[in-house]
């Protein structure tokens, strides 16, 4: 009995002494994971400060490509603008003076029209190449963009008429043009001369 106790104390102490071995080992190798855990933080500490450094490094060049490149994206824009301000002032400036050379034609155009009002059509040679150069005269200012504008029979419009007599006359709706003094001309869409008219009612 006393030896099979003693074999029995023999085992549980190999036993135990396996089990702390175990214990250590799996301790060991806790406190092995640990450190190298804490190790890595460390290294990836170390790392992040480097890479910050080279990031702050990085950002004063990359906010000096920022600057330079809105300078230039703004340098650019104002480019631009200056370039269609210079289109829409070239186009006025070409518009006003088509409009003051019309303006200096159309005095001509109404000296023919008071000649030939005079003068039948086929009386004599002259009379017909007056009237063949006024024709051409006006084939010439419609193909520049110059048109009469239209007034006897239209209703009164400050835009297009300037009103100098005004007369009574039930046969004639209100506001309507008579007669009609001097002719009026657009260039494009612009009044070059208001026509002179007379309004009824």
């Amino acid at each position: 009995m006393e030896e099979f106790s003693t074999e029995e104390a023999v085992k549980e102490a190999v036993e135990n002494a396996e089990a702390m071995t175990e214990e250590t080992a799996t301790e060991e190798a806790e406190a092995t994971e640990t450190t190298e855990a804490s190790e890595e933080a460390d290294e990836a500490k170390d790392s992040k400060k480097i890479f910050k450094k080279k990031e702050k490094k990085k950002d004063k060049r990359d906010e000096q490509i920022e600057q330079l490149n809105d300078r230039v994206m703004r340098q650019m824009a104002e480019f631009e603008n200056f370039r269609r301000r210079t289109e829409v002032e070239k186009s006025q400036m070409f518009g006003n003076g088509a409009k003051s050379i019309v303006e200096k034609i159309l005095p001509v155009v109404d000296n023919f029209e008071r000649g030939l009002a005079t003068v039948e059509e086929g009386a004599d040679p002259f009379s017909d190449g007056m009237l063949m150069i006024y024709k051409q005269l006006l084939t010439t200012l419609d193909e520049a963009g110059v048109k009469p504008i239209e007034a006897v029979g239209q209703e009164f419009n400050p835009d297009f008429h300037n009103a100098v007599m005004h007369v009574e006359d039930e046969e004639v709706g209100e506001n309507i043009i008579v007669e009609e003094f001097q002719k009026g001309y657009m260039y494009n869409d612009s009044v070059v001369r208001h026509s002179m008219v007379k309004v009824a009612n």
